[in-house]
């Protein structure tokens, strides 16, 4: 990783951790509750979807930019660690380790769980209605969290994921999985990062398809970390998916042929970089590619 990504994604997440201990501050008698919500969402983690809300929206629209964007970071990491609790439930997934801790229902219990991920996905769209958004775009900006994270996205992806345990998949079914499931909110942080930073119609559309590209990427990524990483670098239980028996693009392809997808993947992305900023002076597109480069060498 650069030095320059270095401290941009320590920027990034000092900014929306921030946004999230006061939002999550507790301010009621359910301290369990609140207790929960702060464990899943202010745990070590990379903060890569509100970096990508920033790197978008600073890309497009400059540092001021950059100001707006303090709720929209904070809600779009709110859903992710949402997702990652109820994924990690013995009824999803059925995990006990969780970024080198233990999951959230292991260390509260499964109603504090499951109550601490209904909170932080209802304090996602808190954030967003409370931002310093114009109201046209405050209100598309919801739409589009609301879109990603539900039955047309990260719930939908979450679905199909668990009825393939045990079951077969073609390479085009497993991306459709993760073009929803992991891809989906991916998508939904660079979209709305460069909204934020005033995209036009044909920069919006090239940000899809570079954040389409890197949410692939990322689970490539993943399926291969998941052979050949260990359990204490990768901070949750190494070789799950095939303990599973859950498609993989590794199982699909084996390990090379999951690398090169990788690749291939990361030259798409840069390809809709140049995209976003053709003609445009003014458009900065280094961070959002070395955002990029790191999800396919990541080793975590």
């Amino acid at each position: 990783m650069s030095a320059g990504l270095k401290a941009f994604l320590q920027t990034s997440g000092h900014r929306v951790e921030q946004t999230l201990k006061h939002a999550l501050a507790d301010q009621s008698t359910a301290h369990a509750l609140f207790a929960a919500m702060n464990y899943a969402a202010l745990g070590p983690g990379k903060r890569l979807r509100p970096a990508l809300v920033y790197a978008a929206a600073r890309a497009l629209g400059g540092e001021d930019a950059i100001a707006l964007s303090h709720e929209a970071a904070a809600a779009l990491e709110c859903v992710h660690a949402y997702s990652l609790v109820h994924d990690d439930l013995p009824a999803m997934d059925d995990d006990d380790l969780r970024r080198g801790r233990p999951t959230c229902h292991i260390q509260f219990d499964q109603a504090t769980a499951i109550l601490a991920g209904d909170a932080l996905q209802c304090q996602a769209f808190e954030l967003l209605s409370a931002s310093p958004l114009p109201a046209p775009l405050q209100v598309r900006v919801i739409g589009e969290l609301a879109r990603a994270s539900g039955a047309r996205g990260m719930v939908a992806g979450q679905a199909i994921d668990l009825a393939a345990v045990e079951q077969s998949l073609t390479l085009t079914q497993l991306k459709e999985m993760h073009r929803l499931k992991t891809g989906a909110l991916i998508v939904a942080s660079a979209r709305i990062g460069a909204l934020i930073g005033g995209a036009n119609d044909a920069q919006l559309a090239a940000i899809s398809r570079y954040a389409e590209a890197i949410g692939l990427a990322f689970q490539v990524q993943d399926d291969i970390l998941d052979v050949t990483a260990d359990t204490e670098t990768l901070g949750k239980t190494q070789g799950a998916d095939a303990a599973r028996n859950k498609p993989t693009y590794v199982s699909l392809l084996g390990l090379d042929g999951a690398r090169a997808e990788a690749q291939t993947l990361q030259a798409e992305a840069a390809r809709a970089l140049n995209d976003v900023a053709a003609g445009v002076d003014t458009v900065d597109t280094r961070v959002l590619q070395q955002l990029a480069d790191y999800i396919v060498a990541r080793s975590h």
